[in-house]
């Protein structure tokens, strides 16, 4: 089972290709993760859906691609086929890491026609005569998005995906160099790390580590959305220090001599996806200027990363993360570790 993400402006063309593609693939379906925008429209309250200028926005939207694209799978296996934009990395890294926790590869193809085409491309599309509004949500959205196109093109997804210029290409021809592309293997699959999702409660350690301003270590993973500390779940029979220790080297390449101190225990309460479970916290010490210019970041599990100051981190992590460096620093000073449940102090 696969799936083969046809990405592109809107416009280039991804749709028409797709529907070609599927009769050059063999055992291979269609999914337009645009119909799961559609169904929202019908389930979410407007006033929730007015709150966001693009379905994208919504975590239940990406949520339920991965989701139907994996049930699908099941369902059907062979090859899935998903015509989609996307400019958001973060989104990218969301949806391509969930359908790595399924153990379903990503071989991601970008559409890439030169921008006069696009535009004429654009103007030439056809306006559905019963659609309201018809000109600007179909026409003046694929003009708006060309600039933020650009940026991506720009940055992280010529490097991401496999392009294929179709400025002089049928969509049939598109499909035809997708198709070869695939079955020569042109096309590798995405390099995100395969993190299979809980089932249960899990305990996950993270390992603060420091620069020589104090400042603690963050980082961006591939394989889902935020900031983060390094760190991981615990496999099953490995001691929590230890299993900080091993992700700490696999993320960012420095080796630990010596068993982090326990800073704090946090009890995560369930919060449906996710099972939630035990998250511990440990003091993984300062890092000097020759450390620090030694990790092996970015890597395959990172995006990105940065040392940031507690202000700094207040922006960047999700509140209950941040609430759990935040005790934890204070533990630090102390030299006590804290217990917490959902990231507050108990007893």
């Amino acid at each position: 089972m696969t799936v083969v993400w046809i990405n592109g402006a809107f416009g280039a063309g991804k749709t028409t290709t797709a529907r070609e593609l599927i009769d050059l693939i063999p055992n291979s379906t269609l999914f337009d993760p645009e119909l799961v925008g559609a169904g929202l429209t019908h389930l979410l309250p407007p006033k929730h859906l007015a709150e966001v200028g693009d379905f994208q926005d919504l975590p239940i939207w990406r949520r339920l691609v991965v989701d139907t694209a994996a049930a699908l799978l099941a369902e059907l296996g062979g090859v899935l086929v998903i015509p989609m934009t996307l400019l958001r990395q973060d989104y990218r890294d969301e949806i391509f890491g969930g359908l790595a926790s399924r153990r379903i590869p990503v071989r991601h193809v970008l559409l890439a026609p030169a921008e006069t085409i696009l535009r004429e491309r654009i103007a030439g599309r056809e306006v559905p005569p019963d659609l309201p509004d018809g000109e600007i949500r179909v026409r003046q959205w694929s003009y708006d998005h060309i600039e933020p196109y650009r940026a991506a093109l720009a940055g992280w997804l010529t490097v991401d995906a496999h392009l294929v210029d179709t400025s002089a290409l049928t969509p049939y021809e598109s499909a035809e160099r997708i198709a070869d592309a695939v079955r020569t293997g042109a096309v590798p699959v995405c390099d995100i790390v395969q993190t299979p999702e809980p089932t249960a409660e899990t305990v996950a350690a993270g390992v603060l580590l420091f620069d020589e301003q104090n400042r603690v270590l963050l980082v961006d993973p591939t394989y889902k959305a935020g900031w983060e500390f390094p760190g991981g779940v615990v496999e099953r029979g490995e001691a929590p220090a230890r299993a900080g220790i091993r992700e700490v080297a696999e993320e960012t390449g420095i080796q630990l001599d010596d068993v982090p101190r326990l800073l704090v225990v946090d009890w995560e309460p369930p919060a449906p996806p996710g099972y939630g479970g035990l998250r511990l916290l440990f003091d993984g010490g300062r890092l000097d200027g020759a450390e620090a210019r030694r990790m092996l970041l970015p890597g395959p599990e990172l995006r990105g990363w940065r040392f940031a100051s507690e202000e700094e981190a207040a922006t960047l992590l999700p509140p209950v993360r941040y609430e759990r460096l935040r005790w934890a620093l204070r533990a630090r000073e102390q030299g006590a570790a804290l217990y917490l449940e959902a990231g507050v102090p108990v007893g």
